[in-house]
Protein backbone atom coordinates (compact mmCIF):
# COMPACT_ATOMS: atom_id res chain seq x y z
CA UNK A 1 0.00 0.00 0.00
CA UNK A 2 1.45 3.37 -0.69
CA UNK A 3 1.34 5.64 1.62
CA UNK A 4 -1.35 8.44 2.04
CA UNK A 5 -0.79 10.95 5.19
CA UNK A 6 -4.44 12.25 5.98
CA UNK A 7 -4.55 15.68 7.52
CA UNK A 8 -6.89 15.99 10.90
CA UNK A 9 -7.85 19.62 12.59
CA UNK A 10 -10.80 20.92 14.59
CA UNK A 11 -14.15 23.25 14.33
CA UNK A 12 -11.72 26.04 15.49
CA UNK A 13 -10.07 26.10 12.37
CA UNK A 14 -13.30 27.95 10.42
CA UNK A 15 -12.16 26.33 7.18
CA UNK A 16 -15.10 26.04 4.55
CA UNK A 17 -16.63 22.87 3.79
CA UNK A 18 -15.95 23.05 0.06
CA UNK A 19 -11.44 23.55 1.09
CA UNK A 20 -12.18 20.92 3.55
CA UNK A 21 -13.21 18.49 1.33
CA UNK A 22 -11.32 19.37 -1.94
CA UNK A 23 -8.22 18.88 0.59
CA UNK A 24 -9.32 15.70 2.40
CA UNK A 25 -9.36 17.97 5.81
CA UNK A 26 -11.36 16.53 8.65
CA UNK A 27 -12.63 18.50 11.44
CA UNK A 28 -13.32 17.18 14.86
CA UNK A 29 -16.31 19.45 16.69
CA UNK A 30 -15.48 21.03 19.73
CA UNK A 31 -18.85 21.46 22.15
CA UNK A 32 -20.79 23.86 23.32
CA UNK A 33 -22.19 23.88 26.39
CA UNK A 34 -26.06 26.40 26.45
CA UNK A 35 -28.44 26.02 29.04
CA UNK A 36 -27.07 22.81 30.22
CA UNK A 37 -27.12 21.31 26.71
CA UNK A 38 -24.31 20.08 25.11
CA UNK A 39 -24.42 20.68 21.40
CA UNK A 40 -21.71 20.08 18.24
CA UNK A 41 -20.17 23.29 16.81
CA UNK A 42 -21.21 23.73 13.54
CA UNK A 43 -24.02 20.96 13.64
CA UNK A 44 -26.26 21.98 16.37
CA UNK A 45 -25.53 25.53 16.82
CA UNK A 46 -26.09 28.56 14.78
CA UNK A 47 -23.95 31.34 15.82
CA UNK A 48 -27.26 33.69 15.63
CA UNK A 49 -28.13 31.66 18.33
CA UNK A 50 -24.58 32.03 20.44
CA UNK A 51 -24.97 35.57 19.81
CA UNK A 52 -28.88 35.95 21.33
CA UNK A 53 -27.83 33.72 24.19
CA UNK A 54 -24.95 36.05 25.17
CA UNK A 55 -26.77 39.07 24.80
CA UNK A 56 -29.27 37.66 26.97
CA UNK A 57 -26.43 37.04 29.95
CA UNK A 58 -27.33 33.07 29.37
CA UNK A 59 -24.97 31.00 31.11
CA UNK A 60 -22.33 29.70 27.81
CA UNK A 61 -19.12 27.71 28.15
CA UNK A 62 -16.89 24.91 25.66
CA UNK A 63 -15.61 22.32 26.47
CA UNK A 64 -12.91 19.46 24.02
CA UNK A 65 -13.69 16.60 22.02
CA UNK A 66 -13.65 13.47 23.91
CA UNK A 67 -10.54 11.47 23.07
CA UNK A 68 -13.34 8.83 22.10
CA UNK A 69 -14.73 10.98 19.52
CA UNK A 70 -10.98 11.54 18.05
CA UNK A 71 -10.07 7.97 18.36
CA UNK A 72 -13.69 7.10 16.24
CA UNK A 73 -12.38 9.73 14.12
CA UNK A 74 -8.72 8.18 13.51
CA UNK A 75 -10.76 4.78 13.31
CA UNK A 76 -12.51 5.85 10.34
CA UNK A 77 -9.88 7.97 8.71
CA UNK A 78 -7.69 4.48 9.21
CA UNK A 79 -10.58 2.52 7.44
CA UNK A 80 -10.61 4.81 4.55
CA UNK A 81 -7.20 4.10 3.42
CA UNK A 82 -4.83 6.38 5.34
CA UNK A 83 -1.33 5.07 6.82
CA UNK A 84 -0.26 8.28 8.83
CA UNK A 85 -2.44 11.18 10.09
CA UNK A 86 -1.32 14.79 11.28
CA UNK A 87 -3.60 16.15 13.82
CA UNK A 88 -3.55 20.05 13.98
CA UNK A 89 -5.00 21.97 16.74
CA UNK A 90 -5.53 25.05 18.10
CA UNK A 91 -3.43 26.57 20.87
CA UNK A 92 -3.09 24.02 24.27
CA UNK A 93 -2.73 27.45 26.08
CA UNK A 94 -6.87 27.78 25.07
CA UNK A 95 -8.31 24.37 25.06
CA UNK A 96 -7.51 20.81 25.87
CA UNK A 97 -8.17 19.80 22.62
CA UNK A 98 -4.58 18.73 21.81
CA UNK A 99 -4.74 16.98 24.80
CA UNK A 100 -7.46 14.47 23.76
CA UNK A 101 -6.45 14.07 20.30
CA UNK A 102 -3.06 12.90 22.44
CA UNK A 103 -4.61 10.14 24.50
CA UNK A 104 -6.77 9.29 21.38
CA UNK A 105 -3.39 8.84 19.29
CA UNK A 106 -1.76 6.33 21.52
CA UNK A 107 -4.73 3.76 20.55
CA UNK A 108 -4.76 4.77 16.92
CA UNK A 109 -4.31 1.93 14.31
CA UNK A 110 -2.12 3.52 12.15
CA UNK A 111 0.41 6.48 13.66
CA UNK A 112 -0.86 10.05 14.62
CA UNK A 113 1.53 12.69 15.04
CA UNK A 114 -0.53 15.24 16.93
CA UNK A 115 0.39 19.12 16.85
CA UNK A 116 -0.10 21.58 18.92
CA UNK A 117 0.29 25.01 16.47
CA UNK A 118 -0.37 27.78 19.07
CA UNK A 119 -3.45 28.79 16.46
CA UNK A 120 -6.76 29.29 16.34
CA UNK A 121 -9.39 30.56 13.84
CA UNK A 122 -7.86 30.76 10.46
CA UNK A 123 -4.59 31.20 11.88
CA UNK A 124 -5.13 27.06 12.46
CA UNK A 125 -6.82 26.75 9.13
CA UNK A 126 -4.14 27.90 7.06
CA UNK A 127 -1.59 25.52 9.33
CA UNK A 128 -3.64 22.38 8.08
CA UNK A 129 -4.47 23.73 4.36
CA UNK A 130 0.12 24.23 4.37
CA UNK A 131 0.32 20.27 6.11
CA UNK A 132 -2.91 19.05 3.30
CA UNK A 133 -0.93 20.73 0.27
CA UNK A 134 2.61 18.84 1.04
CA UNK A 135 0.60 15.26 1.97
CA UNK A 136 -1.00 16.23 -1.39
CA UNK A 137 2.06 16.40 -3.35
CA UNK A 138 3.32 13.27 -1.51
CA UNK A 139 5.32 14.76 1.68
CA UNK A 140 6.04 12.69 4.48
CA UNK A 141 4.37 12.98 8.00
CA UNK A 142 7.13 14.83 8.98
CA UNK A 143 6.75 17.61 5.84
CA UNK A 144 3.57 18.06 6.67
CA UNK A 145 3.99 19.42 9.80
CA UNK A 146 6.88 21.01 8.94
CA UNK A 147 4.67 23.13 6.69
CA UNK A 148 2.27 23.43 9.24
CA UNK A 149 4.88 24.74 11.81
CA UNK A 150 6.74 26.74 9.16
CA UNK A 151 3.05 28.48 8.48
CA UNK A 152 2.37 28.94 12.22
CA UNK A 153 5.54 30.60 12.92
CA UNK A 154 5.03 33.05 10.46
CA UNK A 155 0.68 33.83 10.45
CA UNK A 156 -0.29 36.72 13.17
CA UNK A 157 -3.77 37.14 14.03
CA UNK A 158 -5.28 40.36 15.75
CA UNK A 159 -8.52 41.06 17.05
CA UNK A 160 -10.81 43.90 18.13
CA UNK A 161 -13.57 43.17 20.41
CA UNK A 162 -16.12 45.28 21.98
CA UNK A 163 -15.41 44.15 25.78
CA UNK A 164 -13.16 42.07 27.66
CA UNK A 165 -16.13 40.88 29.74
CA UNK A 166 -16.38 37.32 27.54
CA UNK A 167 -12.79 36.67 27.53
CA UNK A 168 -12.85 37.40 31.32
CA UNK A 169 -15.57 34.89 32.11
CA UNK A 170 -13.86 32.04 30.35
CA UNK A 171 -10.62 32.46 31.77
CA UNK A 172 -8.57 33.54 28.47
CA UNK A 173 -7.60 36.61 29.66
CA UNK A 174 -6.45 38.03 32.89
CA UNK A 175 -9.07 39.31 35.29
CA UNK A 176 -7.00 41.90 36.06
CA UNK A 177 -6.94 43.14 32.31
CA UNK A 178 -10.39 42.87 31.88
CA UNK A 179 -11.12 44.94 34.55
CA UNK A 180 -8.61 47.43 33.55
CA UNK A 181 -10.31 47.62 30.10
CA UNK A 182 -13.62 48.36 32.14
CA UNK A 183 -12.89 50.93 34.05
CA UNK A 184 -11.05 53.12 31.43
CA UNK A 185 -14.09 52.25 29.22
CA UNK A 186 -12.04 51.62 26.49
CA UNK A 187 -12.23 49.33 22.95
CA UNK A 188 -9.40 46.77 23.42
CA UNK A 189 -7.43 45.05 19.95
CA UNK A 190 -5.60 41.67 20.89
CA UNK A 191 -3.35 39.32 19.78
CA UNK A 192 -2.47 36.07 19.56
CA UNK A 193 1.29 35.58 21.07
CA UNK A 194 2.79 32.55 22.51
CA UNK A 195 -0.22 30.46 22.26
CA UNK A 196 -2.30 32.84 24.41
CA UNK A 197 -4.68 35.71 23.66
CA UNK A 198 -2.84 39.10 25.09
CA UNK A 199 -4.06 42.71 25.46
CA UNK A 200 -2.46 44.79 22.57
CA UNK A 201 -3.54 47.95 22.32
CA UNK A 202 -6.35 50.30 24.76
CA UNK A 203 -8.31 52.44 22.05
CA UNK A 204 -10.94 54.84 22.96
CA UNK A 205 -13.68 54.41 20.35
CA UNK A 206 -14.22 51.45 18.22
CA UNK A 207 -14.16 53.00 15.12
CA UNK A 208 -10.26 54.41 16.26
CA UNK A 209 -9.93 50.56 17.11
CA UNK A 210 -11.21 49.06 14.05
CA UNK A 211 -8.66 51.64 12.24
CA UNK A 212 -5.81 51.01 14.42
CA UNK A 213 -6.72 47.44 13.34
CA UNK A 214 -6.78 47.78 9.51
CA UNK A 215 -3.23 49.57 10.44
CA UNK A 216 -1.85 46.76 11.85
CA UNK A 217 -3.19 44.03 9.72
CA UNK A 218 -1.80 46.49 6.93
CA UNK A 219 1.76 46.96 8.37
CA UNK A 220 2.15 43.41 8.89
CA UNK A 221 0.98 42.23 5.73
CA UNK A 222 3.95 44.25 3.83
CA UNK A 223 4.24 43.65 -0.04
CA UNK A 224 4.78 39.69 0.27
CA UNK A 225 2.41 37.01 -1.12
CA UNK A 226 -0.15 36.73 1.79
CA UNK A 227 -3.93 34.98 2.82
CA UNK A 228 -5.71 36.95 4.99
CA UNK A 229 -8.96 35.94 6.59
CA UNK A 230 -11.51 38.78 8.54
CA UNK A 231 -13.60 37.52 11.27
CA UNK A 232 -16.24 38.45 12.68
CA UNK A 233 -19.34 37.31 15.29
CA UNK A 234 -22.78 39.33 14.54
CA UNK A 235 -21.03 41.95 12.54
CA UNK A 236 -20.87 41.26 8.82
CA UNK A 237 -21.34 44.64 7.64
CA UNK A 238 -18.36 45.91 9.35
CA UNK A 239 -16.15 42.68 8.35
CA UNK A 240 -17.23 43.58 4.84
CA UNK A 241 -16.19 46.90 4.72
CA UNK A 242 -12.95 46.32 6.93
CA UNK A 243 -12.42 43.76 4.29
CA UNK A 244 -12.84 46.01 1.23
CA UNK A 245 -10.21 48.35 2.43
CA UNK A 246 -7.99 45.78 3.09
CA UNK A 247 -8.35 44.65 -0.38
CA UNK A 248 -7.35 48.15 -1.47
CA UNK A 249 -4.19 48.36 1.10
CA UNK A 250 -2.60 45.22 0.87
CA UNK A 251 -0.60 44.52 -2.45
CA UNK A 252 0.32 41.11 -2.32
CA UNK A 253 -3.58 39.66 -1.24
CA UNK A 254 -3.92 36.26 -2.69
CA UNK A 255 -6.51 34.82 -0.65
CA UNK A 256 -9.06 36.73 1.03
CA UNK A 257 -11.47 34.91 3.34
CA UNK A 258 -14.33 36.57 5.30
CA UNK A 259 -16.36 34.27 7.98
CA UNK A 260 -18.41 34.61 10.97
CA UNK A 261 -16.76 32.95 13.79
CA UNK A 262 -18.71 30.05 15.35
CA UNK A 263 -19.54 29.21 18.38
CA UNK A 264 -16.65 28.51 20.44
CA UNK A 265 -14.70 31.05 19.73
CA UNK A 266 -18.21 33.25 20.21
CA UNK A 267 -18.57 32.20 23.58
CA UNK A 268 -15.38 33.77 24.34
CA UNK A 269 -15.59 37.35 22.71
CA UNK A 270 -19.08 38.18 22.51
CA UNK A 271 -21.28 39.49 19.83
CA UNK A 272 -18.88 42.62 17.60
CA UNK A 273 -16.14 40.54 17.11
CA UNK A 274 -13.34 41.45 14.28
CA UNK A 275 -10.40 39.39 13.64
CA UNK A 276 -8.35 39.04 11.23
CA UNK A 277 -5.62 36.61 10.59
CA UNK A 278 -2.07 37.46 8.34
CA UNK A 279 -0.68 34.81 6.94
CA UNK A 280 2.27 34.93 4.49
CA UNK A 281 2.71 32.07 2.00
Amino acid sequence: MSRHVAIVTDSTAYLPQRTMERHGITAVPLTVVLGGEALEEGTEISTRSLAQALQKRRPVTTSRPSPRLFAETYRKIAESGATEIVSLHLSAELSGTYDAAVLAAREAPVPVRVVDTGMIAMALGFCALSAAEAAETGGTVDDAVSAAEKRADATSAFFYVDTLEYLRRGGRIGAAQALLGSALAVKPLLQLDGGRIDLLEKVRTASRAIARLEELVADRAGSAPVDIAVHHLAAHERASALADRLRARVPGMADLHVSEVGAVIGAHTGPGLLGVVVSPR
